[in-house]
């Protein structure tokens, strides 16, 4: 699911990334249990409230609104930080879909993170300010077309 960045003083080139995402859940939720969650299943549940300094196109398309049945999607707590989403999920306070690379990198004692089975895969492409395009990086675009898209790696 591309979502071109639509700024229009960035450049955009090839997707180069792909992940699935995965629903960070407190340890105390009643999703605990699971082995995995559907979108339809944070029908209700407040998740981030990504404020007014993310594009709404992006939250969208990470944190939605609705359900793909129609289910409201409430908005909680805002957090400037990643480590204070962290925080508000571990308290129970929100719910919210990450990308599957969180569960490698961010970890949290009193956090669950459960695969999204129905969310549509991250892609990550190369962006650049498109005023600074330089010779070097039309090369590491050329680069990044050459090798295509790969998964991240997750541990097994």
């Amino acid at each position: 699911m591309w979502l071109p960045v639509r700024e229009a003083d960035l450049a955009v080139g090839p997707v180069v990334l792909t992940e699935g995402r995965v629903l960070a859940i407190a340890e105390t939720s009643d999703l605990a249990g699971r082995t995995s969650v559907s979108m339809e299943d944070l029908a209700g549940r407040p998740v981030l409230d990504p404020g007014p300094a993310a594009p709404v196109y992006w939250a969208e398309a990470m944190i939605p609104a609705f359900t793909p049945s129609g289910g409201p999607i409430p908005r909680g707590p805002r957090a400037r930080t990643f480590h204070e989403l962290l925080v508000l999920v571990a308290a129970g306070q929100i719910v919210s879909p990450v990308n599957a690379h969180v569960a490698r990198y961010y970890t949290h004692p009193d956090i669950a993170l459960l695969p999204i089975h129905d969310a549509p895969r991250t892609e990550w492409a190369l962006v650049w300010r498109a005023e600074c395009e330089t010779p070097l990086v039309r090369a590491f675009v050329r680069t990044g077309q050459d090798l295509g898209s790969r998964p991240i790696a997750t541990r097994a």
